[in-house]
């Protein structure tokens, strides 16, 4: 299968830059996968199309600051990405101007009154560009939190700034790692979660740290081609607890975001039929032909052409059916991407 048979016409003002004014005011396009129907709706009314019974499965990793700027030892401005902690004060990033960050040079990352400063080299290149990055001296959040900035994905074409500081976090983000937002977690308000609970309907937390794997675009020609990145994920005894109960009872499971489906779909013992609880990595690439073991329905958002995260919706609801979601969406003003408006596969 091609990657660009998953590509699709879109505006670019359809791009959202800014989220919507009020956490919870977006919009939420129904697809009903099984006829294809689609209906238009409000995220406010997202409580009321979840089935009785039904189990919400929500992704709590935080969004780190992990966009940093640094000084070459030639002088230039290097940004960094901060995707990964190492051993021996090392991290692993991604870098701009690439090619010209080798082994051996030297960043100086300092606080705009210059009254701490941080030093740092290249100790290793990797053959998917990413770099080990070695400090002198250990370094931790408050690094982040005194130069680091908010990792607002490209299509942003603007700085962050203060307000995306909590924008762009989930209101139940408590694991920090991620380097990009679960974003389809930022439409819920307290007062939506507080309906949810409200119907009965029992949320369970996994963490995922969003790494290069669910953003990265796909470079090769084929799916089959595509390498993912690996990335972190933990699932709690009580979590898996909940997720087997509801399987075992016949009850959806619904995922808030691809990183929640890739995440039960990677701890899933298929032969023991039964969610594995821990920590574990995967580079999980669902692509269609996939077998959806834990996932029943899922909340999203509208996704980049030719990425892995249209892969796997198109893998979930059936590329057709997404096909004209999509289109249906584009033709309705609907808003794309981080944030963006939502989408309800059931």
């Amino acid at each position: 299968m091609t990657i660009k048979e998953f590509s699709f016409d879109l505006p670019e003002h359809l791009i959202a830059q800014y989220p919507a004014q009020r956490r919870g005011d977006e919009r939420l396009l129904v697809l009903d996968r099984k006829s294809g129907a689609i209906t238009d709706e409000m995220m406010a009314s997202f409580p009321c199309y979840l089935d009785e019974g039904s189990l919400l499965v929500v992704n709590n990793s935080k969004v780190r600051k992990a966009r940093v700027y640094g000084v070459s030892d030639t002088g230039s401005l290097v940004e960094f990405l901060f995707l990964e902690e190492l051993l021996d004060h090392s991290w692993l990033v991604m870098t701009t101007k690439a090619k010209k960050q080798r082994v051996g040079k030297r960043y100086r990352f300092a606080s705009d009154d210059d009254l701490q400063v941080w030093e740092a080299t290249i100790v290793a290149t990797h053959e998917d560009g990413t770099r080990t990055l070695r400090f002198d001296s250990a370094i931790d959040e408050t690094f982040f939190a005194a130069i680091g900035h908010v990792p607002l994905p490209p299509y942003i074409k603007r700085e962050d700034t203060l307000s995306d500081e909590t924008r762009y976090q989930t209101i139940y983000a408590k694991s920090e790692g991620s380097v990009a937002s679960p974003t389809a977690g930022l439409h819920f308000t307290r007062a939506i979660l507080d309906a949810i609970k409200a119907r009965g309907i029992e949320i369970c937390e996994v963490t995922l740290h969003v790494g290069p794997g669910t953003f990265l675009p796909v470079r090769t020609e084929t799916l089959e081609e595509h390498q993912m990145h690996w990335e972190r994920y933990e699932v709690s005894q009580a979590c898996a607890a909940s997720i087997d109960r509801a399987k075992g009872e016949g009850r959806p499971v619904v995922a808030v975001g691809t990183t929640s489906v890739r995440t039960l779909e990677s701890a899933w013992d298929r032969e023991g039929k039964r969610l594995v609880p821990g920590s574990g990595r995967t580079n999980l690439f669902i692509t269609p032909g996939f077998t959806f073991s834990v996932v029943d329905q899922l909340l999203t958002n509208f996704h980049t052409p030719e990425s892995t995260l249209v892969v796997l919706v198109s893998a979930f609801a059936g590329r057709d059916a997404i096909k004209e979601a999509y289109r249906h969406a584009v033709a309705d003003s609907y808003r794309f991407f981080s944030y963006g408006d939502a989408m309800f596969i059931r």
